[in-house]
């Protein structure tokens, strides 16, 4: 067995396995937050329920913990540059991303719903787990808000997204 996989050797080793790409809201008391997330999945049909990753010392996090109801949109192609906002460093509130964007408050989650992405599912969390620098949100989904299958998803493989 050779030496332990250090953290440069692990994101090379899975940088080529492509994923799709969503973006998670949430409504805290005084704002709407968001990020963009590649570590998501469908985990079980009855009850239908998702798991989603995210690091674990960030406030999205913390939030996340203390407000079950949220929501996630599978983004399209078209939907890159949001993709990109959504993971910046230092971005402002999901309302400020979203402005120029279509967008609705989901009645179910109370948070902010990106339109014209593939699919937007509003989850509540049922269970959280924790993974490492992440916490793992598993989740049942609640309601689908939309479906649109004749858009092309976003994927991200190999540290770009593919259109």
């Amino acid at each position: 067995m050779g030496d332990p996989l250090n953290e440069v050797e692990f994101t090379e080793a899975v940088a080529g396995f492509a994923t799709g790409v969503v973006v998670l809201t949430v409504r805290d008391e005084r704002d709407d937050l968001g990020t963009t997330v590649t570590s998501f999945m469908s985990v079980s049909l009855e009850p239908p329920m998702v798991l989603v990753g995210v690091a674990s010392d960030g406030y999205l996090a913390e939030v996340l913990q203390r407000r079950p109801r949220w929501a996630v949109t599978v983004l399209s192609a078209e939907q890159r540059a949001l993709a990109g906002r959504f993971a910046a460093a230092g971005r402002p509130s999901a309302r400020i991303l979203l402005a120029s964007e279509p967008h609705h408050r989901g009645p179910v989650s109370d948070a902010l719903v990106v339109e014209s992405g593939l699919a937007a599912l509003e989850c509540e969390t049922r269970r959280t787990i924790e993974a490492g620098d992440h916490l793992l949100f598993v989740a049942e989904v609640l309601a689908a808000d939309y479906v649109a299958r004749h858009r092309s998803p976003l994927i991200r493989v190999n540290r770009r997204y593919l259109t």
